[in-house]
């Protein structure tokens, strides 16, 4: 299973083509739309939530509410595109046109792709970079995500996550009994925090930061329960799961560490603090007493628990901008303001959770056999028996 995204931040739509999705799940618009709306929460966004009510269209691969098996195109219309047209149209404009179009970009912003990208394809507006390195194309990552979800949630597979920090603020109080639990309260949340007390100081220090035009980044937990045991593989680097979930973390904007389990914690510790070990019993077959590695050894699944955390940078776009050179002039100057949010953690958790959900349901279909739902769901179940019962 694949996909593909295309669009500009401003430009007529978000597209994403899924490739690989088994016949028989059943998709439909409402689906989709709840993680799409649940990307567009959080404290700190920034004026583009109230512009775009993202909602999808599915175009192709789905016939009364079911997949077929064949390609899904999946689209999110850019309503604010009607006041770009002139701007990001695909069609040539004439001189006198080009004279209503906003000069080109040749400042490039400090912490974005500007320059890099600019440098790399030639273009001397880095309006062509900066429109498709923008966040907002993780609009159509959690739609194809949903999809993931929904093929997951067929197999038992339950994926959630929270905010762990914001702003040097930490969530101390975490304890939640079921992973429904943990998606209801932060849902609750308007930063996707468990600790009630420390989400206050959270929008404090939210709120601190617009005032002084500035941004804050922050600490997600992804937590993920019923993988069964074995999925990936030891056998090559690249058949790795857990380096393909730190992957999958380190590919959203913004985002500069991953650490999986008790991560950079077991450097501190002896090994006997560290590893997890292993009992049997015959109600659960193979479990762990502790699940410090975070639901991974030797780059499979353990039947624990997944838990992977990323860091994300603060924003890098501020209405108190830092300094820049015009690639043109070579003058320095304060860099651009383009729209922004002053803090997008909350959301950026959503995003984590789509991006390890896609990754995992890509793993469990490459291992089982999985043309159907049926026959993957069967194919599942026997895996699960067997690992019990070895």
């Amino acid at each position: 299973m694949r996909y593909l995204t295309a669009g500009e931040s401003h430009g007529p739509q978000l597209t994403t083509i899924l490739e690989g999705v088994p016949a028989g799940l059943e998709l439909t618009e409402e689906m989709i739309n709840e993680e799409l709306q649940r990307r567009q929460k959080g404290y700190g966004r920034g004026r583009r939530m109230q512009i775009e009510k993202d909602q999808i269209q599915i175009t192709s691969g789905v016939r009364h509410g079911v997949t077929m098996g064949a390609p899904i195109a999946l689209i999110v219309q850019n309503n604010d595109f009607k006041h770009w047209r002139k701007i990001m149209g695909a069609a040539p404009i004439s001189p006198e046109e080009q004279e209503d179009v906003k000069r080109k970009i040749t400042r490039p912003r400090p912490g974005h792709a500007d320059l890099n990208g600019a440098i790399k394809y030639g273009h001397r507006d880095m309006r062509n970079v900066l429109e498709r390195s923008s966040a907002r194309e993780t609009t159509v990552r959690v739609a194809a995500a949903a999809v993931a979800k929904r093929i997951l949630a067929e197999v038992g597979v339950k994926v959630g996550g929270h905010v762990l920090e914001i702003g040097g603020i930490k969530a101390e109080k975490l304890q939640f009994s079921t992973l429904k639990e943990l998606q209801d309260r932060t849902e609750a949340s308007p930063v996707r925090c468990l600790d009630e007390e420390a989400g206050e100081k959270m929008m404090q220090a939210i709120d601190d930061a617009k005032k002084q035009g500035d941004s804050i980044g922050g600490i997600v937990e992804v937590i993920v329960e019923g993988m069964p045991i074995g999925v990936g593989s030891h056998v090559q680097y690249d058949k790795k799961l857990e380096a393909k979930l730190a992957a999958a973390i380190m590919s959203i904007n913004a985002f500069k560490g991953v650490e999986v389990g008790i991560g950079f914690e077991a450097a501190h510790r002896p090994g006997s603090q560290v590893h997890d070990e292993i009992q049997w019993t015959e109600e659960e077959g193979y479990t762990r007493r502790t699940n410090n590695a975070g639901g991974f050894e030797g780059g499979m699944t353990t039947g624990m628990p997944i838990v992977i955390r990323g860091v994300m940078k603060p924003i890098p776009t501020l209405y108190k901008p830092l300094e820049s050179v015009d690639i043109d002039t070579k003058e320095p100057f304060k860099a651009s303001i383009e729209r922004s949010d002053s803090c997008a953690v909350p959301a950026a958790s959503v995003v984590a959770e789509a991006v390890i959900a896609w990754e995992l349901a890509v793993a469990i279909l490459d291992q089982f056999s999985h043309d159907r739902m049926d026959s993957l769901k069967e194919s599942v179940d026997r895996h699960r028996k067997y690992a019990k019962e070895f």
